[in-house]
């Protein structure tokens, strides 16, 4: 029997303070296609700035609900929930992406 893929939950602060919410199997390819204008139509319209939080799940169904449930947080409410979360180390961000002039 195939092992289940362990999903995220994810949470990126935008550059004008708003928060977008999303689910993936991979935390650096999904950020990458946000910052590159690739990912949501959220993400194009507000540019990313850093990965706040993320949180692992066991399959696609729980991320998927606890993806909409955050989804009905406000930014505040976002932004304390993922404090709460424990500090995941290696997130995604601008400074942590290689740099290339031609995005």
């Amino acid at each position: 029997m195939p092992m289940a893929a362990t999903w995220y939950l994810y949470l990126i602060e935008c550059k004008n303070g708003r928060i977008y919410t999303g689910i993936t199997l991979d935390l650096a390819a999904r950020f990458d296609k946000h910052q590159r204008g690739k990912g949501a139509m959220f993400t194009r319209l507000n540019p990313v700035l850093r990965m706040i939080a993320a949180k692992t799940f066991d399959g696609r169904s729980d991320a998927s609900k606890a993806e909409h449930q955050m989804k009905q947080l406000t930014t505040i409410q976002k932004r304390l929930t993922a404090a709460g979360w424990l500090l995941q180390v290696g997130l995604p961000s601008i400074e942590t992406l290689p740099f290339d002039s031609s995005r």
